[in-house]
C-alpha cells in the first residue's frame, strides 16, 4: 500500500514538485520514498531515494511513497524496474493471489529477487501486457513507464478500491493518488465543476464516473486502464477491462450457501496474507462480524485477532453490545472509540484536508476515529466490510426495488408477502421508492413534485446552475430489465453507493498509515453473489443477505445473523451539530459561505433552523457546512 504520482512532459519544474509531491503523500507511505527520472532515450535514467538529478529536465518522472506490509525489505522498495529494463513501475495497493501468479511465472522461466507483491505484478505486465489485470485478485492503481515506447501505462483496479487521478495541461500529464497532490504542482486552477456540485449539494452524490468535483482533475474509472504517449498525450482515453457479469446461479438453495461460504472464506484467506499485524472494523453487523469470525477461523485460535469500533453515544445507534458479542466469541482483543462533537469541531479542518472533495455525512469522520484507534494499537492492515450491502442488498432503500420486481414478474403472492413483513417490522414506508422503480423516467419528476420533493430545493441558486448548463433533473431512472433489485445493486456498486463509500475508506485509513483491505470485493464473489435470484439475496420476508446469513450459520453467533436492524457508521449527525449550534452558525454565515453563488444563504439558514428544531433530517445542513468548509480551505473559485 503506498502513494504513487508522477508526470510527462513538464518543463521548467526541476526537482521542486518531486519534493513537494513526495511529501504530501506522505500519509499514504511513511516508510520510505522513491523516485524515477528519465531524461530521454540513450541516457542513464536516475532512479533513487533522493530528489538530485539536477540540470536538464527528464521526460518522464515516476514518484511513490512506500508503506511496507509486503516483504518489508529493500527488495521490495519502488519504483521497481524490470530485469530487462523496459519497465519501471509505482505501484500502489496488494495484488494477493501473488503467491498463485508467481508460480505460474516462475514456471516459464522468470526468476525473482524479492518476497512481495510488486515484482510480480512487474513480471506479469512484461509477460501479459493490459491481460494481465484479469488475473489478479486485489486492489490496485498502477502506472508502467515504457522506456522504449516511451508511453505510460495506467490502471486501475475492478471496483476502484485504490484512487488514481490525472490531469492534462498542454503536453504535461500529471497522475496521483490523491487530488491534493495534483493542487500541490500548482499547475491547476482551482475551479468547480457546476454539475458535479449540483449533483453533491442536491442529491448527497460523489465520485460517479470520470468526474472530480474540479474541472480539469479526472478519475481513472474503475476496471479501466490507460494509456499516455509521451509525443501525444493528449490522445489517451481510457479502456475497459472488466464489466461485472454475474454468473450462473446454482439450482438448489444449500448449493448457493455452499458456494458463496466457500468464496467468502477464500477471499478472506487471500485478504490475511501480510508481513505486518491484521486487524478489523467491527461495527458488529453481519458483514463485519463475519470477517472477523472467519479470521479466528483461518488464523486458528491462537492467532492475536484485533477489532476497533466506533461506539455512538446515543443508545438507539449504537452498535456496541453486538461487537462486545463478537468480540466475545472469538476472544478477540477489542477497542472501541468514543469520539465527540467537540472533537468534530476541532478537527473540521483534517477531515477535509483529508478526503480532498465533500463528504456527505459525520460518518467518515467516525470511520477516521476507528483508524487512528488502530495505528495507536500498532496495526497496519485492517479489514472492512465495504461492499456487502451493495452485493447482497443490505440497505432499506433496495426493497421498494424487490417489490418492483416481485409486481413486474406477476409474483403477486411473494409481494403480499413482503409487505406484510414489513409493515410488521414498521418499516413500510420503505416501500413508498417502488414507485420510482415502476414508472417512467419521463413521469419522475412529475411523481417527486407530487410528493413533494423539489428537484431544486429553495437553498440552491437555481438561476446560478441554469446559466452554467446545468438543469435539475431526476438522478436516476430505474433500470430497464424487470429485476429492478439486480439493476439497483449494479448501480450502486458502479455509481451511487460504493464509490463514494471506498473513497471515505482509502483517505481516512491511509491519512493515518493504514492498508485497509475490502474482502467482499472481488469480481469472483460478486459474480456469484449477483448471479443468485434476487429472492435469495432479499428473501419474501425481507431478509437482507438472506442466502449469506445462512451461509455463515456456524461461524458467527446466531444472534448477529438474526439481526434485522441497519446501522454501521451511523453518526448522531443532528445532535452533535445541534450541539456546535454556534460553530454551525459561524460557518452559515461567514465570508466564504456569502462567496459561493450556489447557495441561497437565508434559505440555507433558515432550512438549518427547521432541521435544529426537529424538522426532517436530510443531511443538507452538513453538506452547506462541509461545501463552505472545502472552498475556504481549497480556495475554489465558484
Amino acid at each position: 500500500m503506498c502513494g504513487i504520482a508522477g508526470w510527462l512532459n513538464a518543463p521548467g519544474t526541476s526537482a521542486a514538485w518531486a519534493s513537494r509531491l513526495l511529501e504530501v503523500l506522505h500519509h499514504r507511505g511513511p516508510d520510505d520514498q522513491g523516485i524515477y527520472a528519465d531524461r530521454g532515450v540513450g541516457e542513464a535514467p536516475l532512479h533513487g531515494r533522493a530528489v538530485t538529478w539536477g540540470e536538464g529536465e527528464p521526460e518522464a518522472v515516476l514518484l511513490h511513497r512506500r508503506l511496507s506490509i509486503l516483504d518489508l525489505s529493500e527488495a521490495g522498495w519502488q519504483p521497481m524496474r524490470s530485469p530487462s529494463g523496459r519497465y519501471v513501475i509505482t505501484f500502489n495497493g496488494e495484488v494477493y493471489n501473488y503467491v498463485e501468479l508467481r508460480r505460474e511465472l516462475e514456471a516459464s522461466g522468470r526468476r525473482f529477487v524479492s518476497d512481495g507483491d510488486t515484482e510480480v505484478v512487474l513480471a506479469a505486465y512484461e509477460a501479459w501486457g493490459p491481460a494481465c489485470l484479469r488475473r489478479f485478485i486485489g486492489m490496485f492503481a498502477l502506472a508502467v513507464w515504457d522506456v522504449e515506447r516511451r508511453s505510460l501505462f495506467l490502471a486501475r483496479d475492478f471496483f476502484g478500491i485504490k484512487p488514481l487521478f490525472w490531469a492534462r495541461q498542454g503536453r504535461t500529464f500529471l497522475f496521483a493518488s490523491e487530488i491534493k497532490a495534483l493542487l500541490a504542482t500548482g499547475l491547476l486552477p482551482r475551479r468547480v465543476r457546476p454539475n458535479r456540485l449540483f449533483d453533491y449539494l442536491r442529491y448527497g452524490q460523489t465520485d460517479d464516473g470520470e468526474e472530480t468535483l474540479l474541472e480539469g482533475i479526472a478519475h481513472l474509472p474503475a476496471s479501466h486502464w490507460m494509456e499516455v504517449s509521451l509525443e501525444h498525450p493528449e490522445r489517451a482515453r481510457p479502456v475497459r477491462y472488466w464489466t461485472l457479469t454475474p454468473q450462473p446461479a446454482p439450482r438448489r438453495l444449500e448449493d448457493a450457501q455452499e458456494a458463496v461460504r466457500a468464496a467468502f472464506m477464500e477471499s478472506v484467506g487471500l485478504h490475511l496474507r501480510s508481513d505486518v499485524p491484521v486487524g478489523a472494523a467491527l461495527s458488529g453487523g453481519i458483514d463485519s462480524s463475519s470477517i472477523v469470525c472467519a479470521m479466528r477461523r483461518l488464523g486458528g485460535a491462537r492467532a492475536e485477532v484485533h477489532t476497533f469500533t466506533f461506539v455512538a453515544p446515543e443508545a438507539a445507534i449504537s452498535e456496541e453490545r453486538h461487537a462486545a458479542t463478537v468480540a466475545a466469541a472469538i476472544q478477540a482483543t477489542a477497542h472501541t472509540s468514543h469520539p465527540s462533537p467537540e472533537d468534530l469541531e476541532a478537527e473540521l479542518a483534517s477531515l477535509i484536508a483529508i478526503q480532498d472533495e465533500p463528504i456527505v455525512s459525520t460518518s467518515p469522520w467516525a470511520q477516521l476515529c476507528v483508524f487512528r484507534q488502530a495505528r495507536e494499537a500498532g496495526i497496519k492492515v485492517m479489514l472492512d466490510g465495504q461492499g456487502a450491502d451493495e452485493l447482497m442488498a443490505g440497505y432499506p432503500v433496495f426493497y421498494g426495488a424487490r417489490l418492483a420486481s416481485q409486481l413486474l414478474g406477476g409474483d403477486l403472492a411473494g409481494a403480499t408477502r413482503l409487505v406484510r413483513a414489513l409493515v410488521e417490522r414498521g418499516e413500510g414506508r420503505a416501500l413508498l421508492s417502488a414507485g420510482q422503480h415502476l414508472v417512467p423516467p419521463a413521469w419522475q419528476g412529475p411523481l417527486r413534485r407530487l410528493v413533494g420533493q423539489e428537484v431544486v430545493p429553495p437553498w440552491l441558486d437555481a438561476a446560478w446552475f441554469e446559466a452554467r448548463g446545468v438543469v435539475g433533473h431526476a438522478r436516476h431512472a430505474p433500470p430497464s430489465s424487470g429485476e429492478r433489485l439486480r439493476g439497483l445493486l449494479m448501480d450502486a456498486l458502479t455509481r451511487t453507493s460504493l464509490p463514494m463509500l471506498l473513497r471515505y475508506e482509502d483517505r481516512s485509513s491511509m491519512a493515518c498509515s493504514i492498508e485497509s483491505r475490502v474482502p467482499f470485493l472481488t469480481p469472483q464473489l460478486a459474480e456469484l453473489l449477483l448471479g443468485l435470484p434476487e429472492r435469495w439475496l432479499l428473501s419474501d420476508a425481507a431478509v437482507t443477505k438472506a442466502v449469506f446469513r445462512e451461509a455463515m450459520a456456524g461461524l458467527v453467533p446466531r444472534s448477529i445473523l438474526e439481526r434485522r436492524d441497519k446501522i454501521g457508521f451511523l453518526t448522531p449527525e443532528r445532535g452533535w451539530l445541534r450541539a456546535l449550534t454556534p460553530w454551525v452558525e459561524r460557518h452559515l454565515t461567514s465570508d466564504t459561505a456569502r462567496r459561493i453563488p450556489a447557495l441561497d444563504l437565508p434559505a440555507v439558514q433558515a432550512h438549518w433552523e427547521r432541521s435544529r428544531e426537529g424538522g426532517r433530517w436530510d443531511g443538507a445542513t452538513w453538506r452547506h457546512l462541509n461545501l463552505i468548509a472545502w472552498a475556504e480551505q481549497l480556495e475554489v473559485d465558484f
